[in-house]
């Protein structure tokens, strides 16, 4: 059976020439269009309205690329195409420039065979629900507010992303503390967006970089999401190479995760963890992240005195949380870390500068901090479930769970003493996720049990 675009908060996804074409993302385009045209003041001229373009690596962009340029276009948008950049190099862009949007063409982890479009409002943040739901709504209607001729957008393009995000990033870190340490660095970029900006930005700190897999081919070297079984050729060559540290980004370069020195990957999880330790070493204050991420980050807060906010999965829901509160940092257990000062948007860039600073203030390894954070024995798994046997997976659940403390906002979350259980739906597949952590092992897997115990029954 086909899968089905999928069309959600996150934006649009699906597989190239089956079930997401040009014409669906000229569509898609003028819908996001005709939003922007419709959010703006009347007494503001549409004309002045433009949005930014980037894309990763992956072949299919630059045709889907051009399908929304046309599709902006023909509602009156102009368009900056920023060719081939990161996700968050995009956000960055979008304020600098002072545009009402961005579009990034990207399928994030997924294999080579989807791609997606990936929308952000002015602010640089992907739009909030009932935003979201409207674009759908116009997508889908096919209302959109065609122009004549006359007042059709232009397209230009801008060679300055990558300069433009570099010097942001610079900024919230001492260069000159971490270019002393002249570490040597492998860096996997899995033939993505993020290998020539990183490699860039990391002779700006003085490092000394091996990289692998930095052509931006978009014929994925490995399984492109960085989990430790797709990283084998990273944490061999940190060894071989007498590296302090591995970085490994996904092909929109939004999430980091990391080898340490001996060539273990430590898990994506550790990306934010550290860079909260780092940056609660220096201000007090609140951080964000959603339900699924590690409580390492609770632990680093509670010792430097602050607080963390918790939301929905989703960057998004954390970014918000992070103008709302003010916080320092935030971030997601996937790796993505997020700095106000930089944007409200997952980056690489901004984790493997954090990171570096903490390593060389500290003076010490990436193993020595992480024995220094502590840890959980976390496990995820996935499993398609539609929407009537999710909703009872989470009723049998909460029967199940019932001495636990809960959360709703996203899907259900059961706190325990000894560790804690999330079950959702995904935004961006038809699964649930299912994610456990505690500091024992067994009692992780007692938990993960009673999970699985309940899907068999209701999926069987």
């Amino acid at each position: 059976m086909p899968e089905q675009l999928i069309v959600s908060i996150s934006g649009m996804r699906g597989i190239v020439g089956e079930n997401l074409t040009d014409s669906i993302a000229a569509d898609y385009g003028r819908a996001f269009g005709t939003f922007l045209k419709s959010s703006k003041l009347k007494t503001q001229n549409s004309k002045l309205i433009s949005v930014c373009i980037g894309r990763d690596s992956r072949s299919s962009g630059p045709m889907l690329a051009s399908a929304v340029a046309s599709g902006l276009c023909a509602v009156g948008i102009d368009v900056v195409d920023l060719g081939l950049v990161p996700t968050p190099t995009v956000g960055v862009m979008v304020t600098h420039l002072g545009c009402a949007g961005g579009v990034i063409i990207t399928a994030s982890h997924n294999p080579v065979q989807y791609n997606g479009i990936k929308l952000l409002l002015g602010n640089a943040m992907a739009p909030p629900a009932d935003a979201a739901g409207q674009i759908k709504q116009l997508f889908v209607d096919k209302r959109f507010d065609s122009v004549d001729s006359t007042r059709c957008g232009k397209v230009a393009s801008n060679e300055q992303a990558d300069a433009t995000h570099i010097e942001k990033v610079l900024a919230i870190v001492d260069r000159e503390v971490i270019a002393a340490k002249g570490f040597r660095v492998v860096l996997d970029s899995v033939n993505g967006a993020g290998g020539g900006i990183t490699k860039k930005l990391l002779a700006e700190l003085g490092c000394r970089v091996s990289a692998i897999n930095d052509e931006p081919t978009g014929r994925f070297a490995h399984t492109p999401e960085p989990i430790a079984e797709n990283l084998t050729d990273l944490c061999a060559a940190v060894k071989s190479e007498g590296a302090e540290i591995g970085f490994a980004q996904d092909p929109d370069a939004d999430r980091l995760a990391i080898v340490d020195e001996a060539g273990r990957y430590i898990g994506e999880e550790y990306t934010l963890a550290m860079a909260a330790k780092y940056v609660f070493s220096k201000q007090a204050g609140k951080a964000a992240t959603n339900l699924s991420t590690s409580r390492m980050i609770d632990d680093m807060a509670e010792e430097a005195g602050c607080e963390v906010i918790r939301t929905p999965v989703g960057e998004a829901n954390v970014a918000a949380a992070m103008l709302e509160h003010n916080c320092v940092i935030g971030g997601e257990g996937n790796g993505g870390i997020i700095d106000l000062r930089v944007g409200p948007i997952r980056d690489s860039l901004v984790g493997i500068a954090l990171v570096l600073q903490l390593m060389a203030e500290t003076g010490k390894s990436v193993s020595e901090l992480v024995e220094e954070i502590g840890g959980y024995y976390m496990t995820k798994e996935k499993f398609p479930a539609d929407s009537s046997q999710a909703q009872e997976i989470l009723d049998r659940a909460r029967r199940t769970f019932i001495n636990a403390r809960l959360d709703t906002s996203d899907g259900y979350r059961f706190d325990f003493d000894d560790g804690w259980v999330h079950i959702r739906s995904s935004n961006t597949e038809p699964v649930m996720r299912a994610i456990v952590e505690a500091k024992d092992r067994s009692i992780a897997q007692g938990y993960i049990d009673a999970v699985m115990k309940i899907r068999s029954e209701v999926l069987n």
